[in-house]
């Protein structure tokens, strides 16, 4: 099951650590022209802030169980991951921005996962 667990916090690490890594990276033009419809209305510096958070969020998926150092920091960082996706589900469903719910809620049920597979299997 622990395999489980890296399988799938791997999947969620990387996709967070691109999506935030470009929040932080591009402009809110930028973002708006590559799809992120939601940034149209939303401060630059909360942008920022969801891109770093985000980061932080895959940062925490796998730097503790990996060092053996506050592990249990890692199913907590998951659920994080879980209220950032809530949020944004709740963001898109405000838009009215379909297209975004199928991924957003996969990312959600992934973080949730990694966070259940997480408090079972890790060395907490």
């Amino acid at each position: 099951m622990i395999i489980a667990y890296w399988v799938v916090a791997g999947i969620l690490a990387l996709v967070y650590l691109l999506v935030g890594g470009t929040k932080v990276i591009r402009t809110r033009a930028q973002l708006e022209d590559a799809g992120m419809h939601w940034v149209r209305g939303a401060n630059p510096a909360v942008v920022k802030l969801v891109g770093l958070v985000e980061i932080l969020g895959a940062a925490g998926l796998i730097l503790p169980p990996l060092m053996n150092t506050a592990v249990l920091l890692a199913p907590l960082a998951a659920v994080g991951l879980v209220l950032v996706q809530a949020v944004a589900i709740g963001v898109h469903m405000q838009m009215k921005d379909a297209k975004s719910l199928p991924i957003n809620i996969a990312l959600l049920l992934l973080a949730f996962a990694a966070a259940w597979i997480g408090v079972l299997t890790l060395p907490l």
